[in-house]
């Protein structure tokens, strides 16, 4: 499964959209993971996100939760 994270102005103005795909952390928790670049104003910008599952450590590598 992928996520999208849009990022925008406050006013609600799309600015760039981030894919996250799942992830295995080397933590051993589970969660999505994306990264990409946007521009505003002419100026080129590197960012990324992550989720991180909060689950116990015995549930990692279980995304959604569900076993």
């Amino acid at each position: 499964m992928f996520l999208t994270a849009e990022i925008r102005t406050v006013d609600g103005k799309s600015l760039g959209l981030l894919v996250l795909s799942e992830k295995l952390f080397k933590s051993g928790k589970s969660g999505y993971h994306g990264q990409g670049k946007i521009e505003m104003n002419g100026v080129r910008f590197q960012g990324q996100c992550q989720l991180v599952g909060i689950t116990p450590k015995s549930d990692a590598g279980e995304v959604d939760g569900e076993g």
